[in-house]
């Protein structure tokens, strides 16, 4: 039986995976959106979604499927990119899986780790412990009995942190001693296009996107999502971009955009920490257009 082939395309914050998408995989492509936020409606300025002729130049899936009170799991997402990339393949096309998000790619790359199912009262328990004490004692209490998945677990990302609790109070055991695979599922044919960018670059590109997003309107986005009820227990108002509207420390808009562009440098380290770690991957620069190009080329 062959094996589906697909492209994954991904790199930190502001890098410039958007444009050389709309450059190089304009024809015979069919991305696989792979970034948590641009799956909610409404929120299309601070998740940097792409705009309207990229989204008529080449299909796209897994965009405005949901409203920002609505959880979208890991699980969900590889179970939906499962779907559609099989759909895509028999189309003729070549599914592109291309965003920030590292944990939905590892998952659908390599496989979930062999955790035990949710036990429906244990996750109750948790939940009701989170709401009692709050999200700094949820990622504290996660950092005492598991530090390592607590070192890698953004403290606002209170699903997977609620997920870490669950399995320990479960198994006793902590969430990153279960084994993960380290291989690509075997009925896949993949090639990994990493990009990166050094250091100083990365961080004028973020702070520049930050200002473009303030002019492009990024408070009204978000006061129209206030308007409608949005407030920090909505899963989307977890994002950077978003969440930094709802601290009250933060007083003026000034405040507001140097946070944003503080968390989302501090974001990129995480995520190419995270990048380094797919030993398949191959990297480029994103003004490399002809190398990548010949990459996939003779790769397929």
């Amino acid at each position: 039986m062959s094996r589906k082939r697909l492209i994954v395309l991904f790199g930190p914050t502001a890098v410039g995976k958007t444009a050389l998408t709309g450059h190089l995989f304009s024809k015979g492509y069919e991305i696989i959106n792979s970034d948590s936020i641009q799956v909610y409606r409404g929120l299309d300025i601070g998740s940097a979604k792409p705009d309207r002729a990229m989204l008529e130049k080449i299909p796209h899936h897994l965009v405005d499927i949901l409203d920002p009170w609505e959880q979208f799991t890991v699980g969900d997402y590889c179970k939906a990119a499962e779907k559609i990339s099989d759909e895509i393949s028999i189309r003729g096309n070549v599914p592109l899986l291309t965003g920030g998000t590292a944990y939905y790619f590892r998952q659908f790359l390599y496989g979930a780790a062999e955790t035990p199912e949710a036990d429906p009262a244990i996750r109750a328990e948790v939940k009701a412990l989170i709401e009692e004490n709050g999200r700094q004692w949820a990622h504290d209490r996660l950092a005492a009995v598991d530090p390592a998945s607590a070192a890698r677990i953004n403290p606002n990302d209170i699903y997977r942190i609620s997920r870490a609790l669950e399995v320990y109070r479960q198994t006793g055991r902590p969430l990153s001693s279960f084994p993960v695979h380290d291989s690509i599922r075997p009925e896949l044919e993949v090639k990994i296009i990493a990009l990166k960018r050094p250091k100083e670059e990365l961080d004028r590109r973020i702070a520049f996107r930050v200002e473009e997003m303030f002019s492009m309107g990024l408070e009204d986005e978000v006061a129209r999502l206030r308007s409608m009820g949005a407030d920090l227990s909505w899963p989307a108002m977890q994002a950077i971009g978003y969440k930094e509207f709802f601290d009250p420390s933060l007083r003026t808009t000034d405040e507001i955009k140097e946070r944003i562009i503080l968390s989302s440098r501090q974001y990129a380290k995480r995520q190419m920490t995270f990048f380094r770690s797919f030993c398949d991957a191959v990297w480029f620069s994103p003004d490399d257009e002809d190398g990548i190009r010949s990459y996939i080329e003779a790769s397929f």
